[in-house]
C-alpha cells in the first residue's frame, strides 16, 4: 500500500506538477513512509523494540528511511539521467531495492522482540 502510494504521489508531481524526479521522489517517499510507519506498527509487526518510546521509534523509522530515500536518489539519477530509462520504472525498480534495505534494517532495529 505505502509503495502505491509512494508512486501516485510520484508519479503526480513528476506528470501533473512537472516537478523534477528528485523532487517527486521526495514528495513521493514522504507521502509513502507516513503510511509505511502506520500500517508497521498497527498491522505488520507484533513485536516493536521501542514500544514505550513512540517518539524514537518513529525518528528512527524516517531515519531508516531517509538512507533508503538516498538510495533511491542515487539509483534514480543512474537510470533516469545516465541511461534515459522511463522515470516511473526507474522508480519502482528503485523501490524493490529500498524496500529490502528498509525492510531488513526495521525489522532488525525497530521491530525485534527485546525491549529497550
Amino acid at each position: 500500500m505505502a509503495l502505491g502510494f509512494d508512486m501516485g504521489v510520484f508519479s503526480f508531481a513528476l506528470r501533473l506538477l512537472h516537478a523534477s524526479w528528485s523532487l517527486a521522489a521526495t514528495a513521493g517517499f514522504l507521502a509513502g513512509v507516513g503510511l509505511a510507519y502506520l500500517l508497521s506498527v498497527r498491522w505488520v509487526f507484533r513485536a516493536r523494540t521501542y514500544r514505550r518510546q513512540q517518539r524514537m521509534e518513529a525518528i528512527s523509522f524516517v531515519a531508516i528511511g531517509v538512507i533508503g530515500l538516498l538510495i533511491t536518489q542515487l539509483i534514480l539519477w543512474l537510470t533516469i539521467e545516465k541511461m534515459d530509462w522511463n522515470p516511473e520504472l526507474s522508480r519502482l525498480g528503485a523501490a524493490g531495492v529500498t524496500f529490502v534495505f528498509n525492510f531488513t534494517v526495521r525489522k532488525l532495529i525497530l521491530f525485534s522482540k527485546a525491549e529497550r
